[in-house]
């Protein structure tokens, strides 16, 4: 029996590289982003564990099912497009 691999994947490769005490970076394809823990209060309170147990759902977002959250790449590429606090 030989198993055969159908069609080619729509995600890339995608993994947790780094944690620091103000946050972590994360590698989608060749391209690194970094997730201040100021930023997305919802890991500020994570374990190691939950913060590496991710998917990407899709070619541009990101989902950390333990935490409920989840992150668009448009707003780790553009942030200041991405305001993440209401300014009046």
């Amino acid at each position: 029996m030989s198993l055969l691999k159908h069609g080619k994947s729509i995600l890339g490769n995608s993994c947790v590289t780094n944690i620091t005490n103000l946050g972590f970076w994360v590698l989608i394809d060749d391209t690194e982003y970094f997730i201040p823990f100021e930023h997305y209060p919802c890991f500020h309170n994570a374990t190691v564990k939950q913060i590496l147990d991710f998917e990407q759902l899709s070619p541009n977002q990101l989902y950390w099912s333990d935490l409920d959250c989840d992150i668009e790449l448009k707003a780790l590429k553009n942030p200041l497009n991405y305001p993440l606090k209401f300014q009046k």
